[in-house]
C-alpha cells in the first residue's frame, strides 16, 4: 500500500539553491514519500520562484514590502494552510519568523544554517568562521523555534577551512554539504522523530 505523500513548503528569498537540491532529491528518490506542495517567497525577484515555475511547481510570491512582520506572516501560514503543508522547508529565506508563525507548525519548520551551531548564529557565518580561525566548520539543519538559528539540531555536517580559503570558497565547500544534509534532515523528519529538549529522538518504525 503507497503512503500518501507528505507535502513540502519551500520559503526562500534568494536564487534557492537549497530548494533545487531538495527537488532534485525528490525527483531522484533521494527523498521518499514527499511531494513539494508551494514554493512562496517574499521577493518576486527571486530566481528561486523563477526556477519553480520552470518546474511546473506552485510557485507564489507574497511581498513583505510595507506590511508589518506579523501582516506578512499571517499571509504567508495562509498559503501554506492552504495548500495542506505537512512540512516546512526554509531555504534561503531572509527573513525571521514571528513566534506567532512558529506556533502554528509546531516542530515542523526546518532551516539550514552554514556553520556548525551553536556556533556562529546569523548572519555572515561563514565570515565568522574564518575570523575566528577554526579548522572545521559545515552546516546544521534544525527545526525552528522562536529563537534565532536555536533550535533542536537534526543533522550536522562537516566541512574543513582551508589556509587559503576566503569567504567565497568555504561558502561553496558548505554549501556541498548543505544540499546533503537538508535531504537527510527531511528523510528523517518525514520517517518520523521529534525534538525533546535539545535533542532530536528518531522514532522506531512499528513492526507490523
Amino acid at each position: 500500500m503507497n503512503r500518501e505523500l507528505k507535502k513540502l513548503g519551500i520559503l526562500l528569498s534568494g536564487r534557492g539553491s537549497n530548494f533545487l537540491a531538495i527537488s532534485d532529491s525528490i525527483d531522484a528518490g533521494r527523498i521518499t514519500g514527499a511531494q513539494i506542495a508551494v514554493v512562496i517567497s517574499n521577493r518576486a525577484e527571486a530566481a528561486g520562484l523563477a526556477s519553480a515555475r520552470q518546474r511546473g511547481l506552485n510557485a507564489v510570491c507574497i511581498p513583505s514590502k510595507g506590511k508589518t512582520r506579523e501582516q506578512h506572516d499571517a499571509e504567508v501560514v495562509a498559503m501554506l494552510k492552504q495548500n495542506h503543508v505537512d512540512l516546512i522547508c526554509l531555504a534561503g529565506y531572509m527573513r525571521l519568523l514571528s513566534p506567532w508563525f512558529v506556533q502554528q507548525f509546531p516542530q515542523r519548520i526546518l532551516n539550514i544554517h552554514p556553520s556548525l551551531l551553536p556556533a556562529f548564529p546569523g548572519l555572515e557565518a561563514q565570515k565568522q568562521a574564518l575570523e575566528y580561525g577554526v579548522r572545521v566548520s559545515g552546516c546544521t539543519v534544525h527545526f525552528v523555534d522562536e529563537h534565532l538559528d536555536h533550535g533542536a539540531i537534526i543533522v550536522q555536517r562537516v566541512a574543513p577551512v582551508l589556509d587559503d580559503d576566503d569567504e567565497h570558497s568555504l561558502s561553496d565547500r558548505i554549501l556541498e554539504q548543505e544540499h546533503i544534509a537538508y535531504t537527510e534532515a527531511i528523510n528523517i523528519v518525514l520517517n518520523g522523530c521529534h525534538a525533546k529538549g535539545r535533542r532530536v529522538v528518531i522514532e522506531k518504525p512499528r513492526s507490523i
